[in-house]
């Protein structure tokens, strides 16, 4: 079979064999817990798999490290996320606190919400997170961001829009 017959999934099984083991350590040296290196490194490759085409991949492990670098981005935001919501959590008295199940879909809730505002520009995430989080009034946003007050209502309504797809599904 030539190289130009190779599937991307035969390319995605060769960058596996020839880089995985560079990977796995790379994210170690990131990462406290080896058992998460372990998971993010198989996911950086599942994301190889997802990758259009391999052919034109000249610089392997440079992929790898923006893909990896992703992942871990989106680790630590996770990890920050779900601590500030434990911590929030240990500060409610314990007889009105939710049950160990309830707590679990609440950060599942929470790390989708997050997913999905992840995929707002920057400038709507923060004057989402301005307005929702630091309570912030539309004039103040859209002078720290130096845009007009409709774009900030336009912001608003993307990220209240991620928020509810999180939390109900994409509206029909």
């Amino acid at each position: 079979m030539s190289l130009g017959e190779t599937t991307n999934h035969e390319l995605a099984g060769a960058l596996y064999r020839d880089h995985r083991d560079w990977l796995l350590g790379w994210l170690r040296r990131s990462l406290s817990c080896p058992h998460r290196a372990e998971d993010l490194s198989q996911d950086a490759f599942v994301r190889i798999l997802g990758k259009a085409d391999l052919h034109q991949v000249r610089e392997p492990r440079a992929l790898l490290t923006t893909i990896a670098r992703g992942l871990l981005v989106d680790h630590f935001r996770r990890s920050a996320l779900e601590r500030a919501y434990l911590e929030e959590l240990a500060r409610v008295p314990e007889a009105v606190q939710p049950g160990l199940e309830e707590q679990a879909l609440i950060l599942e809730s929470l790390r989708e919400i997050d997913r999905l505002l992840g995929t707002l520009s920057s400038k709507a995430r923060a004057a989402f997170l301005h307005n929702r989080v630091d309570g912030l009034g539309h004039a103040e946003i859209a002078e720290r961001l130096g845009v007009s007050v409709p774009r900030v209502r336009q912001y608003l309504a993307q990220g209240l829009r991620q928020c509810y797809i999180a939390l109900y599904g994409e509206p029909t």
